[in-house]
């Protein structure tokens, strides 16, 4: 890909998101994707490159103790929050994660929600999939639970039934989608009447100049497709949730960009002279409810 490379359309968007995904499963994510493998990996919205995919996990909260019984390469460093945390989930939830990639959340949610529980990755890369299909075996033996399970579909069309989960979550994927509106209404449709979201995901404070909005490598860098915090507000409301809450975190963003990565030196040079990526962009918690 090149910085001349220009994203136009829908199916272009998508296409350019699951190849940059594929690319991330085959690599591995964190310890060993090129810089132009896509969105959260490899190092481009991955915080510092010295503490690697553990390292990241645990600046944005993950206990330690917890990712150490992931299965072998769950954790690609593909996060920007997290969610489980922000979701405060219970036994006997249904739990829907959006965008599962190789299983990180869904691996972690597991064990909270229990064995009445039951955890949905949806992803529409099939590498990633395949990956953390295979990952399912040795959670089971770590854990002794059978409640995680990954299914094949775009957020924007989920093959879930309405009402039919109690928690969404999603892990820095939202701003990849197309069709951002779709993809709360489908959030809605698929959670239970007073069922809720928790979203960690990347979001714009002003519009991105020309120079950086068609850039494939913004693109798959989670930057160039990312909303405008306040149109995600209303995408939110519009699908009918209620609660909403939306929560900068600035300091991600600051340490995304402190270490010098290829495909982020290629956006930021992109933008205006002594302008920095955290003018622009946020990273976002978000939570919301639907009325019950």
């Amino acid at each position: 890909m090149s910085d001349s490379s220009q994203v136009n359309d829908a199916q272009t968007v998508r296409e350019h998101v699951r190849a940059g995904y594929a690319r991330v499963a085959r690599s591995g994510g964190l310890s060993g994707a090129t810089a132009q493998s896509g969105c959260c990996s490899g190092s481009p919205c991955c915080g510092p490159a010295g503490g690697g995919a553990v390292g990241l996990a645990q600046k944005l909260g993950y206990n330690e103790a917890e990712l150490v019984t992931l299965p072998d390469g769950a954790n690609m460093g593909l996060s920007c929050g997290n969610p489980t945390a922000l979701a405060l989930l219970q036994p006997g939830e249904v739990v829907l994660d959006l965008g599962s990639g190789g299983g990180f959340d869904c691996f972690l949610a597991g064990p909270r929600v229990g064995p009445t529980g039951r955890v949905i990755g949806v992803d529409m890369t099939p590498e990633m999939l395949s990956k953390a299909r295979r990952n399912v075996a040795a959670y089971r033996e770590r854990t002794g639970l059978d409640n995680v399970e990954f299914r094949l579909g775009e957020i924007e069309h989920l093959p879930l039934p309405d009402s039919s989960v109690d928690v969404v979550i999603s892990n820095c994927v939202i701003n990849l989608s197309p069709d951002k509106p779709q993809v709360w209404q489908e959030i809605a449709r698929v959670l239970k009447p007073g069922g809720r979201a928790a979203v960690s995901d990347l979001a714009l404070l002003r519009s991105l100049p020309e120079s950086v909005r068609g850039m494939v490598e913004a693109l798959v860098g989670c930057v160039a497709g990312a909303a405008l915090v306040s149109d995600t507000e209303r995408y939110m409301r519009e699908a009918g949730l209620v609660d909403v809450h939306l929560e900068q975190k600035p300091d991600y963003i600051a340490a995304m960009t402190s270490f010098e990565d290829p495909l982020y030196q290629k956006i930021v040079a992109a933008l205006p002279a002594a302008a920095k990526l955290g003018d622009y962009v946020t990273s976002l918690d978000i939570s919301a409810r639907k009325p019950g």
